[in-house]
């Protein structure tokens, strides 16, 4: 019996050794220590890509003046012409004899004239005659300058120094007048667009130095950064009501001559946050395509907050309301703990947080 009686107070101090030491385990745990900070405010710029469209400063179509057959094509697609150099020729033969013969009539009218002065000069004729073979002769030169206009017409010479295009006829055909025969780019400088939401042009109006230009690069479909950097010269008028943007036109120098009328890219623009309130991305989570952090009030309990977002960059958001300066969020260990729940907590400075991530800021 005695031997009875001890083996059970082992097993009791056994037991009560056992569930010390795990409600100590579980006290341990429960007071993990997690790292809390708060929101920084501060100037930031954000770097932004805009699809974009690349145009040509001048862009024209060169169409037939005359109708007629194509005689000479003096240039090649993608030559590089200067002003007033012939391009095409088309067959003049017919406006030649039109001019020939306007020039006979305007001859024979002009003898007409001047035995009709003499006439008048010694009053045989009535001044009335005399006007009217004025009237005759400066018809004529009018039908003699119009001839050669249309003989002009059959030579097509560049308007101003480019790059011709594709042909869109070929030598001996038969044009019509207003037939497109080819496109003449000026690509010495480009005209890039792109929509901007109106949200950004708003800001973008509010933050502008109008004394400055305002710089932009282009991002080009391999990946490159374009050698030149572009300034933001106009705004169109109005807003696409569809899309809810508007557009902007960049000019960029070009004079190697890289960019053609028609390439795409991206505009990469450096936008300025004044007085933007940033945390890091990783303190955020979730919910339904919503956007929590934890928010540690002042008796340590968690608390979930939606938070909107006005702007992403590496690691960072800016957090458009949802937050205050002086908030504490959570920074890790989002997965370890749960609504409503009291935490131990270390305090961390939220300029050394931010210092360990890759901020772009002002």
């Amino acid at each position: 019996m005695k031997r009875i009686l001890m083996l059970m107070g082992m097993c009791a101090l056994v037991c009560h050794t056992s569930c010390t030491s795990s409600n100590g385990e579980e006290k341990k745990e429960h007071e993990a220590t997690f790292l809390v900070s708060s929101p920084v405010k501060m100037d930031t710029t954000l770097t932004k890509d805009y699809v974009s469209q690349v145009h040509s400063i001048r862009h024209i179509e060169l169409r037939a003046q005359e109708k007629g057959y194509l005689q000479k094509i003096f240039v090649d697609e993608g030559q590089f012409v200067k002003k007033g150099q012939l391009l095409f020729q088309i067959m003049p033969n017919l406006y030649e004899a039109e001019l020939k013969k306007a020039q006979a009539e305007a001859s024979f009218a002009t003898i007409e004239y001047q035995n009709t002065k003499s006439l008048t000069d010694r009053n045989i004729v009535s001044p009335n005659e005399l006007a009217m073979a004025k009237a005759k002769l400066d018809k004529a030169k009018a039908d003699v300058s119009l001839a050669n206009v249309h003989l002009q017409f059959t030579e097509i010479r560049a308007p101003f120094d480019g790059i011709i295009d594709r042909f869109h006829v070929r030598l001996g055909s038969l044009v019509d007048e207003g037939e497109l025969l080819t496109e003449l780019s000026d690509n010495s400088k480009m005209w890039v667009y792109y929509n901007v939401p109106e949200a950004e042009y708003l800001n973008y109006q509010a933050l502008e130095k109008k004394d400055d230009d305002v710089k932009v690069n282009l991002l080009m479909a391999n990946n490159h950064l374009f050698k030149y950097p572009g300034v933001v010269e106009t705004i169109v008028a109005d807003f696409n009501h569809e899309t809810g943007n508007i557009s902007f036109r960049a000019t960029f120098p070009n004079p190697e001559g890289l960019l053609r009328h028609g390439e795409t890219g991206n505009v990469r623009m450096n936008i300025p946050l004044k007085n933007a309130l940033l945390i890091p991305q990783k303190t955020t989570f979730e919910v339904l395509e919503k956007k929590y952090v934890y928010v540690v009030d002042k008796d340590n309990m968690l608390r979930s907050r939606e938070i909107t977002i006005a702007a992403e960059m590496p690691h960072i958001y800016a957090v458009e309301k949802g937050l205050e300066e002086d908030d504490k969020i959570l920074l890790e260990g989002l997965r370890l703990v749960r609504e409503n729940e009291k935490i131990h907590t270390t305090f961390v400075e939220p300029g050394k947080v931010m210092s360990q991530l890759e901020l772009y800021a002002e």
